[in-house]
């Protein structure tokens, strides 16, 4: 189970998405379609960031020439440059947009200008991806994230957030949609119902069902002691005796039941609020309020719950957000810390990510330290994962020159410290 930190591999699969990529890559090139040559660029650099941060250096320049090049072993980049790479098909993918229509289009229905946008916030998340790195003069960091601010264009509502809305039709439901795991056996963790508690956060009724004792005693679904979860580090039996007991909350079924339930958000304005409040706290742009920021982020957010949780709307007004705000624990005021204040931050991006985002959370909390998780005595969470079986076979000498060129020699762990988490 995740909560004791025990994966080890991870797969290279995004290997096959990015071969997609390249066929479409080409057939755009032969018939001239600028603009998915384009989104080409920014599916590479989409899909090269989830593959760096899950393993360090991985194949970059080298990878996906098979069948034009012939290379079949390709060699791995240093991290940093795969970085470097990613930025500039970024920046080529925004210069390249023409104002032509895309056809097909399942995301933001053909609009070129909402593309552009979503790909002028993915480079400010990956440039403060790499906020351990500001001092380095050759990425230039905080310039480069000032001039994106400047020049635009970036989301300006929930409007423009980069979703797939599901749709009832086989191969078109919702992910989670009769997946019997979610009804049997997956539980709420304690640690992170307990933080929708404390802070009387509606989402929790959105997320969570109730208990069992709870549901049987009738209570209102907005009564936020009707909730519970599991202790993520206890043994899972334990987990289960409390469970019987009627005193733990699994995933709501809503999850399950609905075939469409929410969209999942690639990319949205919540976060690039969020990304923007985090940048201004770390002086990397001025003449914006990092408060007002993070305000738009947390509404933002309840908007999402407000137009998408079916039944659930009344808890997600615009009064609800504004209550919201005011509670001890979210409420950023001018008295915290700067430290205080990027907690907050990341603390609400977590908040909002359940069954969103992958693993971006992960990977925050490994840049920020934030949100704590709980950990066994001694326990740190795992960096990376280690690199697939299917290299050492197929990719050896470049796979053992990758682990020893960043760890040393035949050090592929998962606690091995990559470049962008180096201070």
């Amino acid at each position: 189970p995740m909560q004791f930190y025990t994966w080890d591999r991870g797969d290279f699969s995004a290997y096959n998405e990015l071969r997609n990529v390249t066929k479409m890559e080409e057939e755009a090139k032969r018939v001239k379609a600028v603009n998915y040559e384009a989104l080409a660029k920014f599916f590479r650099a989409w899909y090269f960031y989830n593959l760096t941060l899950t393993f360090g250096d991985v194949p970059y320049s080298e990878a996906l020439k098979g069948e034009s090049d012939k290379i079949y072993a390709p060699a791995y980049d240093l991290q940093k440059d795969v970085f470097k790479g990613i930025l500039a098909e970024l920046e080529e993918a925004n210069n390249m947009i023409t104002d032509d229509l895309i056809p097909g289009d399942i995301i933001y229905r053909g609009n070129p200008m909402k593309w552009k946008k979503l790909i002028n916030t993915f480079r400010l998340k990956v440039l403060l991806t790499l906020s351990k790195k500001e001092n380095e003069s050759d990425l230039n960091i905080k310039a480069r994230f000032a001039s994106i601010v400047s020049n635009g264009p970036l989301m300006e509502s929930v409007n423009d957030d980069a979703k797939l809305v599901f749709i009832n039709q086989v191969g078109n439901r919702y992910t989670e949609f009769n997946n019997s795991n979610y009804g049997s056996n997956r539980y709420m963790d304690s640690t992170f119902v307990r933080r929708l508690q404390d802070r009387k956060d509606p989402r929790l009724f959105v997320y969570a069902a109730q208990t069992k004792n709870a549901k049987e005693a009738g209570l209102p679904i907005d009564d936020f002691n009707g909730y519970d979860g599991g202790n993520p580090i206890a043994p899972y039996n334990e987990v289960n005796l409390k469970a019987i007991a009627g005193n733990v909350s699994k995933v709501n079924l809503r999850y399950t039941t609905d075939p469409v339930c929410e969209p999942h958000i690639l990319l949205g304005y919540s976060e690039l609020q969020f990304i923007l409040a985090e940048a201004q706290v770390r002086g990397w742009i001025s003449g914006l309020d990092a408060g007002d920021l993070y305000e738009k982020g947390v509404k933002a957010s309840f908007k999402f719950y407000n137009t998408y949780a079916k039944g659930y709307e009344s808890y997600f007004t615009e009064q609800a957000a504004a209550d919201y705000l005011q509670e001890s624990l979210v409420k950023f005021s001018a008295s915290l810390s700067n430290e205080e204040k990027i907690e907050r931050i990341i603390m609400q991006k977590y908040l909002f990510s359940f069954l969103q985002g992958g693993w971006s959370m992960y990977f925050e909390h490994l840049r920020t330290g934030y949100p704590s998780f709980a950990a066994l005595p001694g326990q740190t969470p795992p960096t990376r994962f280690m690199y697939p079986e299917g290299e050492y076979q197929t990719n050896s000498l470049n796979v053992a020159a990758a682990i020893t060129r960043q760890f040393g020699e035949g050090r592929d762990n998962t606690r091995e410290m990559p470049w962008w988490l180096k201070n």
